[in-house]
């Protein structure tokens, strides 16, 4: 038996396509969860550590140095398998969910952080003799300046989320991996782990050059 019949067997993964796009299907939609939750909660901490009383800036802080100083696999078996122990329970898919939206949020508000740091001081100014209350200037005139900077940074975070979606095999969710493993030991053949290899390179492949043309994109912005 050659090697080709061994890892790209195209009759094995004819058969095990149909558990990839089951896979496919819980990868993205744990991918899309992490990074919509993160993304909000991040911008929160990222607020609440600038402007918030020192007791929640201290909580901010604690928070995002924490969870970023946490491996992803860590945090989530301590959240799948050291919670019931506390009463809590939770599924496979949320207690992905919740370990991804907590590593990505904890990046988030460092890069939102930045990104409202980096804006002048003069627009704060200006908005307050417009007299325009706090939430509202961070959302009409702050964030949308500090978001030119932000863009590339988190970009690049969501598409390591998307990576880590990968370590939810390890507490038993039918995603993409978890299902190739599966179709591996049901067919006998490795064939089906390079199918999703190649899902995997065909979903974060363009993520990645989109995030290099923000890159460039905010570059030249900052350039003009």
């Amino acid at each position: 038996m050659s090697a080709f019949d061994v890892f790209f067997n195209l009759s094995v993964l004819e058969r095990a396509f149909p558990m990839l796009l089951r896979g496919l299907w819980y990868t993205l939609a744990l991918g899309v969860t992490a990074i919509v939750m993160g993304s909000a909660l991040g911008t929160l901490i990222a607020v609440t550590r600038l402007y918030a009383p020192r007791p929640l800036r201290l909580l901010a802080i604690l928070y995002t140095d924490l969870v970023r100083a946490i491996p992803v696999l860590v945090l989530l078996i301590l959240i799948y398998y050291a919670l019931p122990f506390a009463g809590l329970t939770l599924s496979s898919f949320v207690a992905a969910a919740t370990a991804l939206t907590m590593v990505l949020a904890a990046f988030t508000a460092e890069v939102v952080r930045a990104g409202i740091q980096a804006t002048p001081k003069g627009q704060f100014e200006a908005a307050q003799a417009l007299g325009l209350g706090f939430w509202l200037t961070m959302r009409k005139v702050i964030l949308p300046q500090a978001i030119r900077i932000v863009i590339p940074p988190h970009a690049s975070n969501c598409v390591s989320v998307m990576k880590d979606t990968a370590l939810a095999s390890v507490v038993a969710l039918s995603d993409l991996l978890k299902q190739a493993t599966d179709a591996q030991a049901l067919f006998a053949n490795p064939t089906p782990l390079i199918g999703a290899a190649l899902i995997y390179v065909a979903l974060l492949w363009p993520m990645v050059r989109f995030t290099g043309w923000l890159e460039t994109r905010a570059q030249r912005a900052y350039a003009r």
